[in-house]
């Protein structure tokens, strides 16, 4: 199991840019713990800002700090990132076209037993309905390096979401070739596809192995990237697979099942099924609890698709 979470490797990752890119500057906001970036401010004092519990002032500074060419990375809990900052956000790196990279810290329910206030489950929402803001969350350790990396590269503001505490690995390792924008395809199948982003595509690939015991040949995409969309693999899968199901940390109302139902019905109609948090307060509970809770798991992923498939 691994033990190293995702907060960790992108503060390791922008250790090792950060020697021959002096422009990366990271800012905390009284959050350089949460975020894992204390090794980091040790280590390029010079490069990093510690701005204190103002969320709104973290990410005007960001957008001045990009405006004079340097490369800020904005880590910040995405409860409160994603909330008390939105028309920082939208105005001063969206609308105004920074190059902001915003990272949302123990997102979705990764503060689990803080209930409401510190669940993040609207963020992507939000995030994905402002014009010029790329929203991305990865799945595993792996993936969070390639996107770090990608996000160096990346000119434009990101907001990205990551969870608190490790996550079982979905990748064998981080040598494999990662775009922003470009779904993967985790698993081939041809009955029925499951989406997954962030740590519920561990869950989906889980529920595909169920599956396929019981003779269902379930296809699981990797959906990184909410915006820009990868329509291409989504009427693909809507095309060869005939029933999709998407699942996510996340309200089921404007996220990750809204995105891929906007294409779906759009371009090719087919039974489709949205697995989320329902219109209500999610627990309060460890991680694996409230996945439980609200049927984010490999054993209702598979009844899911069996109904759906008529299997």
């Amino acid at each position: 199991m691994n033990t190293i979470p995702n907060r960790q490797v992108i503060c390791d990752t922008l250790m090792e840019l950060a020697q021959e890119d002096r422009d990366i500057v990271v800012l905390a906001s009284d959050s350089r713990g949460s975020a894992a970036m204390a090794p980091f401010a040790n280590a390029y004092p010079e490069q990093f800002v510690e701005v204190g519990i103002a969320e709104q002032n973290i990410v005007g500074m960001s957008a001045g700090l990009a405006h004079s060419g340097k490369k800020p990375f904005v880590t910040s809990p995405a409860c409160f990132l994603s909330m008390r900052s939105i028309e920082q956000i939208k105005v001063d790196v969206a609308y105004s076209g920074t190059n902001v990279k915003l990272i949302g810290i123990s997102g979705g329910v990764s503060y689990g037993a803080l209930g409401m206030s510190h669940h993040s489950v609207q963020d992507l929402a939000v995030a994905r309905a402002i014009p010029g803001l790329a929203v991305v969350i990865p799945a595993d350790r792996h993936e969070t390096k390639k996107i770090t990396e990608a996000l160096v590269q990346h000119s434009g503001g990101v907001y990205v979401r990551i969870g608190r505490n490790p996550v079982e690995d979905v990748y064998a390792s981080d040598d494999y070739p990662f775009e922003i924008g470009k779904a993967v395809t985790m698993k081939d199948g041809s009955d029925v596809t499951i989406i997954g982003v962030g740590e519920t595509v561990r869950v989906a690939l889980d529920a595909a192995e169920e599956l396929a015991k019981e003779g269902v040949s379930c296809r699981v995409i990797n959906m990184h990237t909410i915006k820009p969309l990868d329509e291409q693999a989504i009427i693909a899968a809507a095309k060869e697979t005939g029933h999709i199901i998407t699942v996510e940390e996340h309200s089921i109302f404007g996220g990750l099942g809204a995105a891929v139902a906007e294409v779906v019905v759009q371009h090719h109609p087919v039974p489709m099924k949205v697995i989320g948090i329902p219109d209500e307060p999610a627990i309060a509970g460890k991680t694996a609890e409230v996945f439980q809770h609200y049927g984010i798991s490999s054993e209702n992923l598979k009844q899911v698709a069996l109904q759906l498939t008529n299997k």
